[in-house]
């Protein structure tokens, strides 16, 4: 039997280069328009690396144009043991370490362990039964035994395809069984969807900060200003301006994630994802999003009346300054010219 432990972490880039084209994963079944309908990923680097006296195996790849992967494999000689998770740290160390080499924003990321157990020929049932508390505390990253309820209920969201293969998806990781130790599939839908949940957890907290700057230019506008004085309502209306393309940008990055994995086709990808979208609650996040979306909205249309109203006031303010001005010269001119006519 071959146990492997497998840390992937990934990260929000300034730019994330184009390496060479990651093949498709072999697919347990067909139909299957995965290749159409996800994210691609782009190989940079592979290298060896130590940790203690095991060499672990790095990957390094990229989802232009905004994301490092980081993907680290480790064999192990039984996965059950006491020292399985000190290993997982190590190796998520290792990812973290890589990734930094490559400029990455240290927050947000989205780590994630894999525990892949493969060259049996039994039914995974019989570990289950024998190892399922066990199974429950890795995924938990957890030493201290667990209540039953806990186990059985970290052990409920799992999908089988065939007798001898097994895979139980939580979410901090996921524990594989397959037989051939084919699991290129599972994992990329991992990452696919770690990777849709970081681009949420990165939109939620730019909406967050430009709604934060509506509210302050909402404030600047409540604050008392000089009567000739424009420069502040320029200020705002640039930042105004800024704020139309960035919500334009906004929704545009938004729709390009719904179209992202809008259809995955192949039976076995389709439910790894679907479970694996609900332990993340992805839906809930684009909810979130889509109301921030229309509360931005809201926001700008209210502020963007305010701002239109103070203009209008404050133009009819010098218009009235003006036509008094006016006033005093006819005046003046008046009394001018009754002078000359009282010399005369």
């Amino acid at each position: 039997m071959t146990h492997k432990i497998i840390t992937f972490v990934i990260s929000e880039a300034t730019s994330a280069k184009r390496g060479k084209e990651s093949p498709m994963p072999q697919l347990k079944s067909a139909p299957h328009y995965l290749e159409q309908t996800v994210p691609s990923q782009y190989i940079l680097k592979s290298q060896e690396v130590a940790i203690g006296d095991r060499q672990a195996k790095v990957n390094v790849k990229t989802y232009h144009p905004d994301a490092i992967l980081v993907e680290g494999i480790l064999e192990v000689p039984d996965i059950f043991n006491d020292d399985t998770l000190e290993l997982k740290k190590a190796l998520l160390a290792v990812c973290y370490n890589v990734a930094k080499k490559y400029g990455v924003k240290a927050q947000p990321a989205e780590e994630y362990t894999i525990y892949q157990i493969s060259g049996y020929d039994a039914d995974p049932d019989v570990f289950m039964e024998d190892r399922g508390a066990r199974i429950a505390g890795l995924l938990k990253s957890e030493k201290i035994p667990l209540d039953d309820k806990e186990v059985e209920y970290t052990l409920s969201s799992q999908l089988k395809y065939s007798k001898n293969d097994l895979i139980i998806i939580d979410w901090d990781g996921a524990f594989v069984f397959d037989p051939d130790g084919n699991i290129d599939e599972a994992l990329e839908i991992f990452e696919i969807a770690n990777y849709q949940l970081l681009r949420y957890r990165v939109f939620d907290r730019d909406l967050d900060v430009r709604l934060e700057k509506i509210v302050k230019l909402s404030q600047s506008e409540k604050k008392p200003q000089k009567l000739f004085s424009f420069s502040n309502t320029k200020e705002v209306e640039k930042e105004f301006r800024g704020l139309i393309n960035l919500r334009s940008e906004s929704i545009s990055h938004f729709e390009a994630m719904e179209r992202d994995i809008k259809l995955i086709g192949e039976w076995y990808s389709a439910r790894l994802y679907e479970l694996t979208s609900k332990k993340f609650r992805l839906e809930e996040w684009r909810r979130t999003i889509k109301d921030k979306l229309d509360s931005i909205e809201d926001a700008y249309s209210i502020t963007s009346e305010n701002l239109g109203f103070s203009r209008i006031q404050r133009l009819e303010l010098v218009q009235i300054w003006l036509f008094f001005l006016l006033q005093i010269g006819w005046f003046i001119l008046i009394i001018l010219e009754l002078l000359q006519m009282v010399e005369k």
